[in-house]
């Protein structure tokens, strides 16, 4: 079967990355029920979530079986390697690499022996106190690492996976609630044993995670519709700093750390998919409020809205909703052009942003043009969007952002730019204005876009935003992404989500090229 060649990009252009934001993880407990395959829909349901590589453990009560690798779920997994996996647990898990490299020895779940039997581990999530877990591993194992580690696993899934090893005769739950609170940054986990599913949630709740219930069992997951598309009803998210075990005897629930709500309010902005639920604030109508609220903010004058598809949708519907401006689909996307593993010509890649999205004509010429989008981050794309939008004939183009200016790198599980990299650290609107080639440029504001979370504004998380770390992060030589590759290396830059992650790999050298300002 056809395979992911470990670099999961549009291929456009080799060195740039494709659509990768964190990670997404789904377990279930269900005795009856073909789990694997479970597993297979619900990690289908959240591949937005991470697509470098995916895997599945299912265990039997007796033994635990992995198989994982490079690629999408649906390239990884097959109808006969999901009948082989036999069992009543699974545990799954679909990735963007925010710590570690993106190969098949740091595919999920990470599997490790405990004083007990084994555990396999699935992470969303980024900790940024890596170097010191190592420290406690290496206190433990000294220089001859065992398990995954030794075998070349270079994350912070795998350190946590050795330090549930725990001591002799101690349970793999009693070891976790001893471990969980030494973990600092953000952790939605799922685990589980030969005969136990687990799954634990950072003191700050900074991403998703949720509990379902099925007919003959239960599930979790980072979002909801991961629960819908396996038949499962949604019962209430896992709270922060909480652990749940599920077995024979159903559901059990124990804290680890006081609760610090400070959730990911980019999670509404794009991480999320449209109809999941954080906080009981639907995602979609979050984004709907961005857009009205944004067009309270920043008027024009204009003919229609149009949205960058699919992520600036929702927000270019509340916007065109709130001005009376008519919305309008103003590009086709072309949704089979990504994930080719054919190297592509010098001709192709002239063509830039057009294999991916092109503009319609006979709806922008002439116009003046809203175009809304959730985000800026280096600015590559909106500058090909832009000048696509003058070659169709717009007669004005006003960008509508329905999220402030990001300025600061995430830690907590988004691999942002680096901040030298951000187009909005240390330039004026009016230069990225320029830069991009609009005629006028306006942000949504930061409590404009708190509001429509119908969040309070202290339980969530800006940082990315704001430059306010909700968890405090160590010194930067003990950061990084690959810090457990290369232990002198600080932080380093990744892919953009938001627009940046969708087409970046498919803009030219021109769209790469900041245009000349005053």
């Amino acid at each position: 079967m056809a395979r992911g060649d470990g670099m999961l990009n549009h291929d456009l252009l080799p060195d740039e990355k494709g659509p990768q934001d964190e990670c997404g993880v789904f377990g279930v407990w269900a005795p009856g029920e073909d789990v694997a395959k479970l597993t297979y829909y619900g990690l289908y349901a959240i591949q937005h979530r991470g697509q470098e590589s995916a895997g599945i453990a299912t265990s039997d009560g007796d033994r635990i079986n992995v198989y994982k690798d490079m690629g999408l779920v649906s390239q990884v997994f097959d109808e006969n390697t999901l009948n082989a996996m036999r069992g009543h647990i699974a545990v799954g898990h679909c990735r963007y690499s925010t710590t570690g490299a993106s190969h098949w020895a740091n595919a999920q779940p990470t599997l490790g022996a405990t004083s007990a039997g084994t555990v396999a581990l699935a992470h969303n999530g980024n900790l940024i106190n890596s170097a010191e877990l190592m420290d406690m591993v290496r206190a433990e194992q000294g220089d001859n690492l065992r398990g995954e580690l030794a075998q070349g696993n270079t994350t912070d899934t795998a350190l946590v996976t050795a330090l549930l090893r725990g001591q002799e005769g101690a349970t793999l739950e009693s070891t976790a609630m001893a471990l969980l609170p030494k973990l600092k940054g953000a952790f939605s986990f799922v685990f589980m044993t030969e005969g136990t599913l687990y799954a634990a949630r950072d003191p700050q709740g900074v991403r998703p995670l949720v509990l379902g219930r099925l007919d003959r069992g239960w599930v979790v997951a980072s979002e909801q519709p991961a629960l819908a598309t396996v038949g499962a009803s949604f019962i209430r998210e896992i709270e922060p700093g909480e652990l749940i075990a599920i077995d024979e005897d159903g559901v059990r629930s124990r804290r680890f750390a006081e609760a610090k709500p400070a959730g990911c309010v980019f999670e509404y902005v794009y991480l999320a998919r449209p109809d999941a639920s954080i906080n009981g604030r639907s995602i979609y109508e979050a984004r709907v409020e961005m857009g009205r609220q944004l067009a309270r903010e920043n008027d024009a004058e204009a003919d229609i809205v149009i949205p960058v598809p699919e992520s600036g949708t929702p927000a270019a519907i509340g916007y065109a909703e709130e001005s009376g401006i008519p919305f309008a689909h103003g590009f086709v996307k072309n949704a089979y052009v990504g994930r080719t593993f054919i190297q592509p010509s010098q001709t192709l890649r002239q063509l830039g942003i057009k294999l991916k999205l092109n503009a319609l004509e006979p709806i922008i010429k002439g116009k003046r043009v809203i175009v809304v989008d959730d985000s800026i981050v280096r600015g590559n794309t909106q500058r090909a969007i832009v000048r696509m939008l003058r070659e169709a004939g717009a007669a004005a183009i006003h960008v509508k952002i329905s999220s402030p200016p990001i300025k600061w790198p995430c830690f907590y599980g988004i691999d942002f730019a680096s901040r030298a990299e951000l187009i909005a650290n240390g330039a004026k609107i009016e230069e990225i204005t320029a830069s991009v080639g609009a005629d006028t440029l306006a942000y949504i504001s930061e409590d404009g876009m708190i509001e429509a979370t119908e969040q309070p504004r202290e339980r969530l998380c800006t940082a990315c935003f704001t430059g306010d770390y909700p968890i405090e992060l160590p010194h930067a030589d003990r950061l990084g992404k690959n810090l457990l590759e290369n232990p002198a290396a600080g932080p380093e830059g990744g892919c953009d989500p938001g627009p940046d992650a969708e087409f970046e790999s498919t803009l030219t050298d021109a769209d790469r090229t900041a245009e000349t300002h005053a």
